[in-house]
């Protein structure tokens, strides 16, 4: 009978042909739809096939759900691309889900991500690791160019005034300025100039030590200079008001001797910080270690920190703050003694821009941009400090020794025990109020004692 029913076939109220398999049955006929949306954006399905002893499928009457035409691949997982790991389906180990390596990892297996060495980096594929590109200050960034420039113009201005004091050596205005102490000073402004040069240089084992050297050095010149003035000066009338002897370590040699003396005491403390600790260069992979590690960078620097920075400095700020001390002891001192007055507006100028510095420095040591900031506000605050001491205390005596010199001319001489007479008279004049002005008597004792002491 089965065999009888599978060679029957005639045609069907539908027009479709009726038969039946060797088994006797009628074959399954289904069309097959898919929930799409229309034009008018509703839904509805549609026909797409069917299926009559095998499948019939309209595949360009499918749409799917990201609008490609092509058919998505009916599988679990798809491989993952360079740089992904598999992160395995709870339950399922043949599906995963692909996970991309992140930050500072890379792919090490199928499965794991692992972090690269602290000084490289993951590749473009993130396949492997490649090392930080290294870099350094260069000479033609804005941040070098101002300083240096700046630099450039403070070391030719100290060389015009040093050229100017040495040809005009003997003449009484580089005399009445104590011509051993001028030198020492304007060497000292030159070397904050010049360690701009050396802040910038490509750091090696030799310029790392020369600014361990030179960086506090340069001001010690200068404030130990300014310092040895100022503390004589204050002497001088401190003694005027007691006794008619002079004051001991007045002379030339004597102040020589102080200051030496004075910045023997950084050398000292340089020579030191040599042996516990020798120069070297380091890479800080830290200061421009970003969230992005293609903009990562290692920095090529001296090992100095900044408590070694402040260190290195912090004689020379303390010879400074001392100076201003005395500054301001000697604040009522005539104007035309030893350059008291200017010495005094220098040491004010000069405290406001180290107070300015030291907030930008620390302020920025988690900046990215930390190398860059930190030198020039350090070169500029050195080159700054060196310019206000040679602009308030050279410049007008090298105006007056070109452009007047008929106001360089020698004071007349007296002795100490009626220039000491005149300071204790003048004090007696400034209580009672007399006529005769406050600075007149003062200025003659100082005056007088500038020509004694040479």
């Amino acid at each position: 009978m089965t065999k009888l029913m599978s060679c029957i076939s005639f045609p069907g109220s539908a027009g479709t042909p009726v038969l039946f398999n060797e088994n006797g049955d009628a074959p399954g006929r289904y069309d097959i739809f898919q929930y799409q949306i229309n034009n008018r954006s509703t839904a509805e399905y549609k026909v797409i096939g069917s299926w009559t002893n095998k499948l019939h499928l309209k595949v360009e009457a499918m749409r799917w759900r990201t609008g490609d035409p092509s058919l998505p691949a009916s599988v679990c997982s798809i491989p993952c691309r360079a740089g992904e790991r598999k992160k395995v389906v709870k339950g399922v180990p043949c599906c995963w889900h692909c996970e991309r390596c992140e930050g500072y990892h890379y792919q090490a297996s199928e499965f794991t991500c692992e972090l690269c060495p602290y000084e490289m980096r993951p590749d473009a594929n993130r396949t492997g690791c490649v090392p930080i590109p290294i870099i350094k200050l260069e000479w033609h960034s804005p941040w070098a160019i101002i300083p240096v420039f700046i630099s450039m113009l403070g070391i030719i201005a100290t060389s015009f005034v040093i050229v100017t004091f040495v040809r005009y050596n003997d003449t009484p205005i580089v005399r009445a300025s104590g011509r051993e102490m001028s030198y020492v000073l304007l060497t000292g402004i030159f070397l904050c100039y010049a360690i701009t040069f050396l802040m910038i240089a490509t750091p090696d084992v030799g310029v790392c030590s020369f600014r361990r050297i030179f960086l506090g050095l340069g001001m010690c010149f200068s404030y130990a200079a300014l310092l040895t003035k100022t503390n004589r000066i204050h002497r001088i009338f401190e003694q005027g008001k007691k006794s008619v002897t002079a004051p001991r370590f007045i002379s030339p040699a004597s102040q020589l001797v102080i200051t030496f003396s004075l910045i023997s005491v950084q050398l000292l403390g340089v020579f030191v910080w040599f042996a516990v600790d020798p120069p070297h260069t380091v890479v800080d992979y830290g200061e421009q270690r970003t969230q992005d590690p293609t903009a990562a960078r290692g920095v090529l620097k001296c090992d100095i920190s900044d408590l070694s920075l402040i260190c290195s400095l912090g004689y020379s700020i303390l010879l400074m703050v001392t100076c201003t001390v005395y500054a301001i002891k000697t604040r009522g001192v005539p104007e035309t003694f030893n350059e008291a007055k200017p010495i005094g507006f220098t040491m004010y100028t000069t405290c406001i821009i180290w107070l300015a510095f030291i907030p930008i420095f620390f302020g920025t040591s988690q900046s990215a941009e930390r190398m860059y900031i930190q030198t020039t506000t350090l070169t500029i605050s050195l080159s700054l400090s060196a310019s206000v001491s040679l602009g308030m205390l050279y410049m007008p005596k090298v105006y007056i020794i070109l452009f007047h010199p008929e106001q360089n001319v020698p004071k007349r001489k007296r002795s100490f025990k009626a220039i000491v007479t005149a300071a204790a008279m003048s004090g007696k004049l400034a209580q009672k109020g007399g006529d005769r002005p406050n600075g007149e008597v003062k200025t003659e004792l100082c005056e007088s004692m500038e020509t004694n002491s040479e």
